[in-house]
């Protein structure tokens, strides 16, 4: 027999929803060069932005061989500036992800709202090989920084079927989520689907208490 247990979690309106500081930190090593990849990333980022409200703020953080700031925070009504920066990004190098992911959640702590949303946004095929490469003291990293309010989101681009069991550690330990998007169709259903999900944090720490009734199931 098969049992499926769903949850719904509350809806966000965007007149109630609270500010946002994002930081989207970007992968642009060379593995990234491929259509379903940096490309794909940097349309979905930009059609992303056009969801936000004149109070939230938008941030770009790059790594590759080295990681840097492309664009300080700046209020996501000013789409032009964001766009630009957006279609500027190139790949090349290897992967310092760690000196990334240090990078956007220094950025997201100096600009953190207390009341507000706080988030890295981790866009990548996966590809860690550089930097804070030991996967417990990464974990142990973005645990840390979201008991101060920061939390995790992970979008793995041009990754097709393949699960990468560290991102979703990762997101988990980030109070976050993950998506894998390989297409342009997938990249607008999580847009359109999963768009409050993937932004705010509606429940932490959920715990499920499942009792069967022994008269009706005979074992489990």
């Amino acid at each position: 027999a098969l049992v499926r247990i769903s949850l719904k979690g509350k809806s966000l309106d965007a007149e109630s929803r609270p500010p946002c500081t994002l930081v989207f930190l970007i992968d642009v090593s060379g593995s990234m060069d491929e259509p379903t990849k940096r490309p794909l990333g940097k349309k979905y980022i930009k059609i992303w932005a056009r969801q936000f409200a004149a109070q939230d703020r938008v941030s770009l953080v790059v790594y590759a061989g080295a990681a840097g700031l492309v664009l300080p925070p700046t209020p996501a009504s000013d789409l032009a500036t964001i766009d630009a920066a957006v279609e500027n990004l190139q790949a090349g190098g290897s992967t310092a992800g760690g000196a990334g992911i240090q990078l956007a959640y220094d950025l997201a702590l100096r600009n953190l709202l207390p009341a507000g949303n706080n988030r890295v946004v981790l866009a990548t095929d996966g590809d860690f090989n550089v930097g804070m490469s030991d996967p417990e003291e990464l974990a142990r990293f973005i645990a840390n920084r979201a008991q101060q309010g920061v939390f995790l989101t992970v979008l793995g681009f041009g990754m097709g079927n393949y699960k990468d069991d560290r991102l979703e550690t990762l997101s988990n330990k980030g109070n976050g989520n993950y998506a894998y998007i390989a297409s342009f169709s997938e990249a607008r259903k999580v847009l359109a689907e999963q768009a409050a999900g993937t932004l705010f944090a509606i429940a932490k720490d959920v715990k499920l208490q499942v009792e069967f009734d022994p008269d009706v199931v005979k074992s489990w």
